[in-house]
């Protein structure tokens, strides 16, 4: 009869059975209306930020030249998609979805 060697198994086992991997070693849930909040902010905020703020650059902004507006308005919209970006990198790393 073997006895159970804890050095031999695999790093980051959870002794789960089935492959389900039990609450602890997942970290926290926020569930499925957390989820909902969170998805309709960052559609919400990225659709006002890149959509929105892009179009009021370009209708509203006529101090400045027509090519200058084009890339200004360019220039935010792409600052919008990759600040969400590092947003849900960010909520991802801390476990928050």
């Amino acid at each position: 009869m073997t006895e159970h060697d804890p050095a031999s198994e695999q790093p980051g086992a959870t002794g789960a059975t089935n492959g389900s991997v039990d609450a602890e070693a997942r970290g926290s849930t926020i569930g499925w209306w957390g989820a909902i909040v969170i998805a309709l902010v960052f559609i919400v905020v990225g659709f006002l930020g890149a959509v929105v703020g892009s179009n009021a650059i370009l209708t509203k902004s006529l101090a400045l030249t027509r090519t200058a507006r084009e890339w200004l308005a360019s220039a935010l919209f792409f600052v919008v998609i990759a600040i969400l970006a590092v947003a849900l990198r960010l909520l991802q790393r801390s476990k928050v979805i």
